[in-house]
């Protein structure tokens, strides 16, 4: 649609990001003297509510060897993009990188802030498993945890990515026979506030800019002088159109800055890294 193509796995870095939080939660169980008995890591994996219940519960005697994770279990998955206006940019703004090439500079404009809802699913056949997870997870959230992602590695683009918890609920989904399997489910809602970034750019750095400009030849400030009807002008609104004014980068054969153009190399020489100075020139021709 927009004649380039660019893809720099931003939404699957957050979805690993977010992955990432909680891959590393374990519980402990106790026999009646307070004695460990039982080590649990509770795996994590990307997938809706109902589909990785289905899974859980597809074994009702569980006597079938199978891959399928067995409770307590968690899964997570991605709901919803909202377009975030608080957080918004100049739309124009552009952040510059340096390339191999030191007459050019690749640049971007301002990421496009976004709201990422996440849901996890804390699933446990009972109770007391569950509250061992989620009491690992809620005190780090006050409402908020900010992690710092390095983006687009390649332009060094690192953020602070904060990730909310909006809501905490808990379901029985034991409401059949005897026969029928129990499952409570913790659902943790998150905003995550992330930013997409565009297409980077190349241009060419200006190295030479030459510019009309108001420049007074004396000290009232009226270097032209014009007729509007009957009236003689003498004001900046109405500059001598042979005033005109020249920048230039300067730097010396030794790499020093210089204001002065007769020392300075060549301004196609120097390199966007280089630390030049200014040599600006003013002019009026009659």
């Amino acid at each position: 649609m927009f004649r380039q193509t660019f893809y720099f796995q931003t939404i699957r870095k957050y979805v690993t990001l977010f992955g990432t939080l909680f891959d590393d939660i374990t519980i402990e169980r106790t026999d009646s003297s307070g004695n460990m008995t039982e080590l649990i890591k509770v795996p994590i994996t990307y997938g809706p509510k109902e589909k990785m219940l289905a899974r859980s519960i597809q074994d009702p005697n569980i006597d079938r060897q199978t891959a399928t994770p067995t409770m307590p279990f968690m899964s997570f998955e991605m709901t919803n993009f909202s377009y975030d206006s608080s957080r918004k940019l100049n739309t124009i703004n552009r952040v510059a990188y340096t390339t191999s090439d030191a007459n050019k500079l690749s640049y971007q404009y301002s990421p496009v802030a976004y709201n990422i809802g996440f849901r996890l699913y804390v699933m446990i056949k009972n109770a007391e498993d569950g509250t061992k997870i989620i009491e690992q997870i809620l005190p780090f959230f006050t409402p908020d945890w900010t992690t710092t992602v390095h983006l687009i590695p390649e332009l060094n683009i690192i953020h602070d990515i904060p990730i909310i918890l909006n809501a905490v609920q808990q379901e029985d989904t034991y409401s059949g026979n005897f026969a029928e399997r129990q499952a409570l489910i913790w659902t943790l809602d998150f905003t995550l506030k992330g930013y997409l970034y565009g297409p980077v750019k190349t241009a060419s750095i200006i190295k030479f800019a030459n510019t009309v400009i108001f420049a007074p030849t004396s000290a009232s400030n009226t270097s032209y002088t014009s007729q509007v009807g009957d009236t003689l002008v003498n004001d900046i609104g109405h500059t001598n159109p042979a005033a005109y004014g020249t920048i230039q980068p300067g730097l010396t054969a030794n790499g020093q800055p210089t204001s002065n153009a007769a020392a300075s190399i060549d301004p196609n020489l120097i390199t966007a890294t280089s630390d030049f100075g200014y040599v600006s020139n003013t002019y009026v021709t009659q």
